[in-house]
């Protein structure tokens, strides 16, 4: 099988307009996602559904505000049901552009959101998810937890990838189980935008030795978007992007990107993680499991399971 891959990640924010406007924003792309012949097209965190930085949602320790609920309820409008047109739409741009797709979306379940990054094959449409394992500080307040059972490494045009959304990179275990599944492509959207973010990215890299593609949003200044921001100065960008691709040694292969929207590509060898694993395999010979071993649950958690008794 071929070794060369193109890596690539479409950088753009969350249109205040809504997820529709969003959606619409990706598909103008479209052009440019075909003549880069991506192997795999990484979008950030929570780019359908939208993160809302900045936003209390009316919570202060003890009570909420019903104005609050209302802005809840909006958003909650404006997530995704994950067999819902949107992801329709997201498959047939896989699809044309013969990519595979990880996107992050705000998916709907039953009366709870999700931070969710879904899994697209442009043969096969939606193949998985992973839903992110622990909102940060106050996405607490608006986003459910997800559980093993979301915990993919897939196949894809690029090789095999799976996927950590923000914060979940800074949890040493979650890395270590994905480590196991033989991850290639390590797919990271987030809206983190710090400098700091690049030097996760560079260890992720190096430890798994793998290639790393994070996929941050773009948010020009709230003066831009007609928004106000509390505590947020007006002119100062919400999210100043830094997508960023790594190869398995560290080495920055495309972006950071910052402070506009575009697309940015890299071919790799995939041969490179071979060479890279020659001398640090951290589930493999740099392993201790005479020391050191982790249990992954990954059963579904059910709050409710139903039962009939046999007759028997």
């Amino acid at each position: 099988m071929p070794t060369l891959k193109t890596l690539s990640i479409l950088q753009i924010g969350a249109a205040p307009e809504g997820t529709q406007e969003t959606l619409n924003k990706i598909l103008s792309y479209e052009d440019q996602i075909i003549a880069s012949q991506s192997d795999i097209l990484v979008m950030p965190e929570a780019i359908l559904g939208g993160y809302p930085k900045g936003e209390s949602f009316g919570t202060q320790l003890g009570f909420r505000t019903e104005s609050g609920r209302e802005i809840y309820k909006n958003y909650f409008e404006n997530a995704l049901d994950i067999s819902g047109p949107e992801i329709d739409s997201l498959c047939g741009l896989s699809a044309r552009a013969n990519t595979s797709i990880v996107a992050g979306i705000i998916e709907k379940s039953g009366s709870t959101l999700y931070c969710t990054a879904i899994f697209i094959d442009p043969k096969n449409g939606l193949i998985d998810k992973h839903r992110k394992l622990m909102p940060t500080g106050s996405e607490r307040l608006i986003w459910g937890q997800g559980d093993g059972s979301t915990l993919p490494v897939v196949d894809t045009n690029a090789g095999k990838a799976g996927a950590a959304i923000c914060w979940e990179n800074y949890m040493p275990l979650l890395r270590t189980a994905m480590y196991s599944k033989g991850i290639e492509i390590w797919c990271a959207p987030t809206v983190d935008a710090r400098p700091v973010w690049q030097s996760t990215m560079q260890h992720i890299a190096l430890e798994g030795r793998c290639f790393v593609v994070s996929a941050c949003q773009y948010q020009p200044s709230p003066e831009k978007l007609g928004l106000t921001v509390e505590n947020w100065p007006a002119k100062e960008a919400l999210i100043t992007g830094g997508s960023v691709i790594i190869g398995p040694l560290g080495e920055k292969l495309a972006g950071p990107l910052l402070n506009e929207e575009g697309l940015i590509s890299a071919t790799v060898d995939l041969d490179d993680i071979a060479r890279a694993r020659y001398d640090l395999d951290v589930v493999g010979h740099y392993a201790r499991p005479d020391i050191f071993q982790l249990s992954v649950n990954e059963t579904p958690r059910q709050s409710v399971t139903t039962f009939t008794e046999s007759d028997d």
